[in-house]
């Protein structure tokens, strides 16, 4: 493959789309207390805002994967960047709940459509060689949008109204169509039939399945939602996995998985967003519930995770040269462990060193482990597949993360309830925010007692997700002998 002169400006556009992406949904978090009052939306209509956009997202990913390899990668990169955008705007101008519902799931299709090209574009403009460093970029890309969104969120949130958040991802998106359609040439794999049992069967498999991780932890097994979503969830990806074998054309070559180095990238890469998938927000309720410092300030406070992760990522990249992605998988999940356990010992004092400390020793270990985990994983998809297989990492980390804030939420929420004296009222035995408002002193001492117990609890459970991961690299993947080294030629990553 032809080295491209502008593959750089072209990785500019990608981590500009990625961070955008995440950015917008970590605003969104931060936006919920200003939603219920502007919009006068209630608990089931903050869910809905929430987890339209997730099941929107999950739902398509496959699909607009295999559909971006047969029509073209560029060519849905920008078509999602604008549906996106359009229903950025759309959600700016909602006035009621249900219009903010709507416009969030659109803005879900949108990012399904150029979220998977934004990998495969990348796999297509960098030859293997240069393969980490554009990993270890988009993924730093992932990292700074995750944290600077409490930031610039807190900010507009302070000086304009609530639909100035979405209203700033329009310069980002009209200027990463233009440089895109100017820039980045089109790609596409070798033309085949479509797949519409596969796409059917995906998408509602999908949908239902992340459904049943967000609201089972609330509504129970028993539930009519729960009683619907879970058969059809196991029915249709059933379906899909029975299909997806015997058809000619399969829109998801599951051939990949018999590959051992793709099921370990998958399942390192599930653990890893798993553990901290719910890190960032767990620790913004301690920063402003705990330690009562403002959104602003706590996004300030999370910034040492953003720039040890970039660091991590640079210095992964050039490790890489030397050695192997096995050996950085681990050595990043033993330093992600470390930092899960720093981060349990914080108490409610203004022990900034120990949360600057954690987060910098954690930061470093996920740059280590993740451009190690993505380029094993990339380097296993053939080229032609280039589109469905980075679909299929990010149904990956879609569903670490849902489960991440399903489970380690539930956990929180269980372990702050039960952690609480037991003639505390209700509200207060649910909610810290509602232990802070009644402005019992005792209370509130044990409302904060109790919210560390619980964050404690979900740490640790961090922790050892990265060890479990750092195990199943270790053991089940193999340093390669002399002479054994893989080509890097053509998208062959070297995966060791």
């Amino acid at each position: 493959m032809a080295r491209d002169s502008r593959r750089w400006w072209i990785l500019g556009v990608l981590c500009f789309s990625v961070w955008i992406l995440v950015m917008d949904n970590t605003v969104l978090n931060l936006a919920v207390p200003v939603l219920m009052g502007g919009l006068g939306a209630g608990p089931d209509d903050v869910q809905w805002i929430i987890n339209a956009y997730a099941l929107a997202f999950a739902g398509m990913l496959l699909t607009a994967g295999s559909l971006s390899d047969r029509y073209g990668r560029r060519l849905f990169l920008v078509l999602g960047l604008a549906v996106f955008g359009c229903a950025s705007l759309a959600a700016s101008l909602s006035a009621e709940p249900w219009h903010l519902v709507v416009a969030r799931a659109f803005m879900g299709v949108g990012g399904a459509m150029l979220m998977p090209s934004t990998l495969s574009i990348l796999v297509n403009a960098f030859e293997a060689e240069e393969r980490r460093k554009a990993f270890a970029a988009w993924s730093a890309a992932a990292m700074f949008g995750l944290v600077v969104g409490p930031l610039v969120g807190g900010f507009v949130l302070e000086h304009a109204r609530w639909g100035m958040i979405f209203l700033l991802n329009l310069p980002v998106v009209v200027l990463a169509i233009a440089v895109a359609v100017r820039l980045i040439p089109e790609s596409k794999g070798p033309a085949r039939r479509l797949d519409p049992v596969g796409v059917l069967s995906s998408a509602v498999g999908m949908i239902a399945l992340i459904h049943v991780v967000i609201s089972l932890p609330r509504a129970g097994w028993a539930a009519p939602s729960s009683l619907v979503a879970v058969p059809l969830a196991v029915a249709s990806l059933s379906a899909f996995i029975w299909w997806e074998r015997r058809t000619d054309h399969p829109m998801l070559p599951l051939s990949l998985f018999r590959d051992r180095r793709f099921g370990v990238a998958s399942f390192t890469i599930v653990l890893v967003v798993f553990g901290s998938g719910a890190l960032l927000l767990v620790l913004a309720q301690y920063l402003q519930f705990v330690r009562g410092i403002s959104p602003v300030a706590a996004g300030l406070d999370l910034l040492p995770y953003v720039v040890a992760s970039v660091l991590g990522n640079v210095a992964g990249g050039a490790l890489g040269k030397r050695t192997s992605n096995q050996l950085l998988i681990a050595a990043g999940f033993a330093a992600a462990a470390v930092g899960f356990v720093l981060l349990a010992f914080i108490d409610s004092g203004a022990d900034g060193g120990l949360l600057a400390g954690g987060l910098v020793i954690m930061g470093v270990g996920v740059g280590l482990a993740g451009p190690a985990a993505y380029t094993l994983l990339m380097g296993v998809v053939p080229e032609d597949h280039a589109g469905v297989g980075s679909a299929l990492n990010d149904t990956v980390q879609q569903l670490g993360t849902a489960l991440s804030v399903a489970v380690l939420g539930s956990v929180l929420a269980w372990k702050y309830s039960s952690s609480m004296p037991a003639d505390t009222p209700l509200p207060a035995r649910e909610s810290i925010a509602a232990a802070l408002d009644t402005g019992d002193a005792a209370l509130v001492a044990a409302a904060k007692s109790a919210f560390l117990s619980g964050m404690s609890l979900t740490l640790v459970i961090g922790a050892a997700c990265c060890v479990v991961a750092m195990i199943s690299a270790m053991s089940i993947l193999r340093f390669p002998s002399a002479g054994q080294i893989p080509d890097t030629e053509a998208g062959a990553v070297q995966a060791r």
